[in-house]
C-alpha cells in the first residue's frame, strides 16, 4: 500500500498521464477510422506517376494521338496496367473538347466527362516540360463512381497541328478506406518518431511530477516536524509559509495557531497566578478569623463573620464567573429572552453607581432615553452594563469623567461608554476579550480575575449584538461600544418600505 504521501501523489501522476495519453491515442484512432482519407494521398500518388511518366520526347509526340493514335497508345496501355490506374488524353480542336483517348474505354471523341478543377492545382515553374499547369480534379461517372485525377497539359502553337491543346490525364477511383488505412501505409515512417516522442514525453513528464510532488510535500515535512514540536510543548518554531498557495495557508494558519496557543498559555499561567493570589487573600482570612473565633481571641465575633461573609462571597463570585463564563461559551447557559428597554437599564445602573463614582471624585454622567425594544436576557444585559460602567469607573482617577449614552444605529440600538483614564496600550488591544488577560497587572488586591471582559463578549454575542473597544493609547481614555439587534426597528423599516 502507498501510505506516504509522495508515493501517492507520484503514483497519481502516473496514472493521470497513462489516462490522458490512452484516452488521446484512443479519441484519434476513433476519430481516424470514421473518417474517409483526404485526396490528397491520390493526388500526391498520380502527381508523381505523371512526372514520372512524361518525357520531353512523350510530350512532343502526344500531338500524334490525334491523327495515329496506334503509335503511342501501347505506351499508354502499360502505362495503366503496370501502376493500376486510368490514363485519358483529352484535347481542344476548334474549341471543342475531344477524348483521344481513355484505358478505361467509358468516354471518347465528342463524349467526354465534366472535369471539376481543384485549387490545388500549383504553376511547376523552372521544368521545361511543366511550365503549364499541373491540374487536380475530379469526375463523376454515370454509375455515380468518383474519379479523382492529375493533369498536365500541353499548348501548340497554330499551324503546326490542328490541335489547340493536349492534356494526359491519370486517374485513381477515390477511395472509401479511412485515414487510418491510409496512415497504416506509413507505419514503417511513423512508428519510430512517435515512439520516440512518447518516451521523450514520458520522461519529461515523469521529471516534472518528482518536481511537483517535491514541492508539495516538502512544505508539508516541515509542518509534520513543527506540529511534533507544538505536541511537545515548545512554540517557538515557526513554519516557512512557503510552496503552494493552499501550503502558504496552512503554514500560516499554524502560525497564528501557535501563536494563539503559547498566549493562551501564558495568560493561564497568568490567570493561575492571580487566581492563586486572590484566593490564597480571602482563604487566610477566613482561616485567620474562623480560628480566632474558636480560640475566643476575638470580643466582637460578629465582625469577625462579617469579614468572613464577604471573603466568602468574593470566592463565590469568582466561581460563578469562570462557571459562566464555560456554560456561555459552550452555549449551555440559559438566556431568558424578554423585551427590553436598555435605556431603562443603563439609566438604573448609572443611578446605582453614581455613589461609588463620587466616593471615588468621578463625574458619572448618563445621557439616556426611551429606546426601541430589544429582544434580551434582563439580568446578563445587567452585568454587561455593570461591567463596563463599572471598569471605566475603577480604570478613570480621580477628578475624570464617565459618559453613557445610548442611540439608535443600523437597525439596532447602541450603549457607548466612555472614560478619560487610563487607556488601554495598542499592544494590549487585540488580546482585551482573551480569557484571564488584564492590562493592568499591578492593582494588587483590587485586580479582577480577567473573565469580566471575555463574559461580556459571549454575553453580548449570544444577543447577536457586537461589542468593541477602542483606545487612543496610555492615559488617553477608552471607548466601549455594544450594538444589539433590535426586531422593533426592523418591523418599522419593513413598514415603512411597504407603505412607500
Amino acid at each position: 500500500m502507498l501510505r506516504n504521501l509522495r508515493n501517492r501523489l507520484f503514483a497519481s501522476y502516473l496514472v493521470v498521464l497513462i489516462v490522458a495519453l490512452s484516452l488521446v491515442g484512443l479519441v484519434t484512432i476513433t476519430t481516424l477510422s470514421q473518417r474517409e482519407a483526404p485526396p490528397e494521398f491520390t493526388w500526391n500518388r498520380l502527381e508523381l506517376l505523371l512526372l514520372g511518366f512524361t518525357s520531353q520526347r512523350f510530350v512532343s509526340d502526344l500531338v500524334s494521338i490525334g491523327t495515329n493514335g496506334e503509335e503511342i497508345t501501347d505506351a499508354l496501355d502499360n502505362f495503366a496496367d503496370d501502376n493500376t490506374v486510368r490514363v485519358m488524353v483529352v484535347g481542344t480542336a476548334n474549341n471543342n473538347v475531344i477524348v483521344f483517348y481513355d484505358s478505361g474505354s467509358e468516354y471518347s471523341g465528342n463524349i467526354v466527362p465534366h472535369f471539376e478543377i481543384e485549387e490545388r492545382s500549383q504553376q511547376r515553374g523552372g521544368n521545361e516540360l511543366l511550365n503549364n499547369n499541373i491540374d487536380f480534379g475530379r469526375f463523376v461517372e454515370a454509375n455515380d463512381e468518383e474519379w479523382l485525377f492529375a493533369g498536365f497539359s500541353r499548348d501548340f502553337q497554330r499551324g503546326r497541328s490542328p490541335i489547340d491543346n493536349i492534356t494526359l490525364l491519370i486517374a485513381e477511383p477515390r477511395s472509401n478506406e479511412s485515414v487510418q488505412t491510409a496512415v497504416s501505409d506509413f507505419n514503417d515512417l511513423l512508428l519510430a518518431p512517435l515512439l520516440r516522442s512518447a518516451a521523450i514525453s514520458g520522461v519529461v513528464a515523469l521529471v516534472f511530477a518528482i518536481f511537483l510532488t517535491r514541492s508539495i510535500v516538502r512544505p508539508l515535512q516541515v509542518l509534520s516536524k513543527s506540529a511534533q514540536h507544538v505536541a511537545k510543548g515548545e512554540f517557538g518554531e515557526e513554519v516557512p509559509e512557503t510552496g503552494p498557495v493552499e501550503i502558504q495557508q496552512v503554514a500560516s494558519a499554524f502560525n497564528r495557531m501557535t501563536g494563539e496557543v503559547l498566549a493562551t498559555q501564558q495568560s493561564q499561567r497568568e490567570f493561575m497566578a492571580n487566581v492563586s493570589h486572590d484566593l490564597k487573600t480571602p482563604l487566610t482570612s477566613i482561616q485567620g478569623y474562623s480560628q480566632a473565633i474558636m480560640d475566643g481571641a476575638i470580643k466582637d465575633p460578629s465582625s469577625a463573620a462579617k469579614i468572613i461573609h464577604d471573603e466568602a462571597e468574593r470566592l463565590n463570585r469568582m466561581v460563578q464567573e469562570l462557571t459562566d463564563l464555560a456554560r456561555l461559551q459552550a452555549g449551555r447557559l440559559s438566556m431568558k429572552m424578554t423585551a427590553l428597554d436598555v435605556g431603562e437599564v443603563a439609566a438604573g445602573i448609572g443611578q446605582r453607581l453614581t455613589l461609588v463614582a463620587a466616593k471615588d471624585d468621578i463625574n458619572l454622567q448618563v445621557r439616556t432615553g426611551p429606546m426601541p425594544m430589544i429582544a434580551g436576557d434582563g439580568d446578563r444585559m445587567v452585568q454587561v452594563l455593570t461591567n463596563l460602567i463599572g471598569n471605566a469607573i475603577k480604570y478613570t482617577p480621580a477628578g475624570g469623567e464617565v459618559q453613557v449614552m445610548t442611540g439608535v444605529r443600523k437597525g439596532g440600538v447602541e450603549i457607548t461608554v466612555r472614560d478619560n483614564g487610563m487607556g488601554i496600550p495598542a499592544e494590549d488591544l487585540p488580546h482585551i476579550f482573551d480569557r484571564f488577560y488584564q492590562v493592568d497587572k499591578s492593582r494588587g488586591p483590587k485586580r479582577g480575575t480577567g473573565l469580566g471582559l471575555a463574559i461580556t463578549q459571549e454575553i453580548v454575542q449570544a444577543h447577536g449584538g457586537k461589542i468593541d473597544i477602542q483606545s487612543a493609547g496610555l492615559n488617553q481614555g477608552t471607548t466601549v461600544t455594544v450594538w444589539l439587534p433590535s426586531p422593533h426597528l426592523s418591523t418599522i423599516v419593513s413598514r415603512r418600505v411597504s407603505v412607500e
